[in-house]
């Protein structure tokens, strides 16, 4: 299952810089995940200081 960013997030771009696959980016309100090219590696949620990507 594809990553998600909950409504947690900060919008600090630390998950960003992190994804091996470039599949985040920002959003109007919050980062957001391309669902269809995440590779599920939880990069974005190790370094995410409130937790806010989960697997779906």
């Amino acid at each position: 299952m594809a990553y998600i960013i909950s409504d947690a997030c900060i919008s600090c771009g630390a998950c960003e810089s992190e994804c091996p696959v470039e599949c985040i980016s920002a959003g109007d309100d919050q980062y957001v995940i391309d669902a269809d090219s995440c590779i599920e590696c939880g990069s974005c949620a190790d370094v995410c200081p409130v937790e806010a990507p989960s697997a779906e």
